[in-house]
């Protein structure tokens, strides 16, 4: 696949030269933002009438700018700013902030912001720009702020690296600039509506910047799938994790659905299901945010997910052993040897165990403090910690804190571990103590379940980059949502599953009692009835099960038949061990979505289900099915029959298949139940619910079925 081209935002994001139009209140503080930033470039603020702008000459157009600027932070109204985007464009400028509002983001209450986007767009031609409605970007490293108002960052000092952090709202940015926990940041951008310039492509343009050690992404909507895909791809081959705080959910409104799949699988869980496959950990909070890219700016991706604990308070190991439970990062219990080198350093007095409380019988004593780490970090953890709440330093002394920190720093550099300091209230741990650590080597975390969130977050993206990449998505396809939905009968869903190769009951349609008898008699009992063109038959009493004679199956259609079009009478699925939802959508901009969960009536009410975008690999399904709190059923709770899972993981494969070969053509399939039965007896389609596009869609997929209308569908 040919990815489009990227285009060159290095001028935009490091500037030599800035151009500042407007006046007013922002566009000047642009200027003095710069200037207190200590930017070593040309700044040139643009304004008709003064001569000068925060102390700074100013000139009267852009035309008389000495030559074309590498970036331009532009301050006026949403008209004026399509003019100013133009000429900037025709002059070979390097970019520009947009930073008026009233565009695309008020198309829902005037048509006009629709149009005024769409004259942005082709006004900027190959020129890049950000936003419209956005704030702008601040560069620390080089002191290069097109930014319109105060922040709380500081520049980089010359070689160091510092994080890069994307945010769609300029509000959440002001925020993240005053953050007190020693996070170094190299960038900080705003997206605003992405008019022409999508979040995947600014992110790109930054992590190729050497002074970039992390990218943090806050999302409110993906641009696009193959962005985000060459992102992930591009982020691994420079060894720069990212992290994503995902909120909200898809702006484009869902057709009306009538299958449990589409209850379900939402825009999230598609969302959550993408960053999972690109190896982009997702976390929900701000501080958990923060924590991450800072764990992964000071040491990168985790190896393992075994952690260590060393506090001087039972209290405290309580709470961190909790704090893990249910987590994919656990305290593993030392070994009978490892349990020994620790007890050796604190005496019999101590109880030695992981997490570890080692007391205070050795605070203060740094040799002993440091043979006792020493000790506990020499297991070969993923990550060590060392819960370390500092004094108030305006009241207390927290001189005797650091031979502690001094003890811990030795250990790990001993050892060649990696190690965290972790304060159990954020408070707890000042802006300074935090900048000290990290120059140690020690990540400073603020909060203790932000550490966890932080470490498995780590371990995510270590795993992820040790496992070969995926293939690329589908994506979003041209089919129109919700127009012209067709709803084939059960009997022809299944006659294509069917010709498709999918493991479908032996069936037959049915139009009056008679033929029903007939059909059960030429299928052999027990048998299955069900009333056609009812979409959840369960619910409105339209199936009958284990028909086990012809009275039986008589007195059942005289029964179903006027609830339905005709009626389907199938052989019964024989062993189950338990059953499943395999069920597809189509969303706008994944494409299939597919949906593996604990099936039958109860689905809604159980979900208990896995997200997996398409084309997904074996390995993939797998790991989707026990991830399940069904799967203990399916691998043979309590000593009962293990099911078949190689059939059923089969079954799914053959199914995303079909839906990957018509993806044009399904909005929705919900396969409910697939019947696993016992080890060697298989996996059985014993309901399908489709939903197609227009009825062109149908006829396309005609032929699949037609031989299924006459005769018996055979497995």
């Amino acid at each position: 696949m040919t990815l489009p081209r990227i285009r060159d935002l290095s001028r935009l994001l490091r500037p030599k030269s800035i151009a500042v139009v407007g006046g007013g209140f922002f566009a000047p503080n642009v200027v003095k933002q710069s200037l207190k930033m200590g930017f070593a470039g040309e700044i040139w603020p643009v304004h008709p009438t003064k001569d000068e702008v925060a102390g700074v000459k100013a000139y009267r157009s852009l035309a008389e700018l000495p030559h074309a600027p590498d970036a331009t932070f532009i301050g006026v109204n949403r008209h004026l700013t399509i003019d100013v985007v133009r000429e900037l464009s025709a002059a070979g400028a390097g970019g520009a902030i947009c930073f008026a509002a009233g565009f695309r983001e008020t198309a829902h209450y005037e048509a006009e912001g629709q149009d005024l986007q769409q004259a942005l767009i082709e006004a900027a031609g190959d020129m890049p720009i950000i936003g419209p409605n956005c704030y702008g970007l601040i560069n620390y490293a080089d002191g290069a702020l097109l930014w319109p108002d105060q922040h709380g960052g500081r520049r980089l000092v010359e070689g160091e690296k510092g994080t890069a952090i994307i945010t769609q709202s300029s509000n959440i940015a002001c925020n993240l600039t005053m953050q007190m926990r020693g996070l170094p940041v190299a960038f900080l951008m705003t997206a605003g509506n992405q008019a022409q310039t999508g979040l995947s492509e600014m992110a790109l343009g930054l992590i190729e910047d050497d002074r970039v050690s992390s990218l943090g992404l806050h999302i409110e909507g993906f641009d696009k799938v193959d962005g985000f895909e060459r992102l992930a791809a591009r982020a691994r081959e420079l060894k720069k994790p990212i992290v994503a705080m995902k909120v909200g959910r898809s702006e484009q409104a869902r057709a009306a659905t009538i299958s449990h799949t589409a209850s379900l699988a939402g825009s999230d869980a598609a969302s959550d299901a993408f960053l999972k496959r690109l190896g982009i950990p997702r976390v929900d909070t701000i501080p958990s945010f923060l924590e991450t890219l800072k764990l992964l700016h000071a040491v990168g991706p985790l190896e393992k997910p075994t952690l260590s604990s060393m506090s001087c308070s039972g209290g405290e190991a309580s709470v961190m052993a909790d704090t893990a439970e249910g987590r994919l990062v656990h305290f593993p219990a030392l070994t009978e040897a490892h349990g020994a080198r620790v007890q050796e350093t604190l005496g019999p007095l101590v109880a030695v165990a992981n997490p570890l409380d080692y007391n205070t019988y050795i605070w203060g004593k740094q040799e002993a403090l440091t043979a006792t780490f020493s000790a506990m970090v020499s297991g070969g953890f993923g990550l060590n910690m060392l819960v370390l709440d500092f004094p108030r330093t305006d009241r207390c002394s927290d001189a005797d804190w650091w031979p502690t920190v001094n003890a811990f720093e030795e250990a790990l550099k001993t050892n060649g571990a990696r190690g965290a300091i972790v304060a159990s209230m954020g408070e707890n741990l000042s802006e300074d103590h935090s900048t000290e650590l990290l120059r140690r080597g020690i990540v400073p975390i603020h909060g203790i379940a932000e550490a966890f969130d932080a470490a498995e977050a780590a371990v995510f993206v270590g795993e992820a980059w040790r496992k070969p990449a995926v293939p690329a998505l589908l994506g979003g396809q041209s089919g129109a949502f919700g127009q012209g939905r067709n709803t084939p009968d059960e009997a022809a869903a299944k006659a294509m599953l069917a010709a498709a190769g999918l493991p479908v009951p032996r069936g037959r349609r049915a139009a009056s009692v008679a033929e029903a008898v007939d059909a059960a008699a030429a299928l052999g009992f027990p048998v299955a009835l069900k009333a056609l063109g009812v979409a959840h038959k369960s619910e409105l009493g339209a199936v009958r099960l284990n028909l086990k004679s012809i009275e039986d199956v008589r007195d059942a259609a005289t029964a179903l038949l006027p609830l339905g079009r005709g009626l389907y009478v199938e052989a019964m699925v024989a062993g189950g061990i338990a059953e499943l939802i395999v069920g597809l959508t189509r969303d706008p901009i994944f494409g299939p979505v597919m949906t593996v969960g604990t099936g039958g009536v109860l689905v809604e009410l159980l979900k208990d289900s896995a997200t997996l975008l398409l084309p997904a690999t074996r390995p993939e399904i797998e790991t989707a099915l026990r991830s399940l709190r069904l799967f203990p059923l399916l691998d043979g709770y309590r000593g009962r029959a293990k099911a078949d899972l190689g059939a059923a993981i089969a079954a799914i494969e053959k199914i995303a298949g079909f839906a990957i070969a018509h993806a044009d053509e399904i909005e929705e399939l919900d396969i409910n139940p697939l019947i696993v039965c016992a080890e060697g007896k298989g996996a059985w389609i014993a309901d399908a619910l489709m939903v197609t596009t227009a009825h062109t869609a149908t006829e396309k997929m005609a032929g699949a079925f037609a031989e299924g209308e006459e005769e018996c569908l055979t497995s």
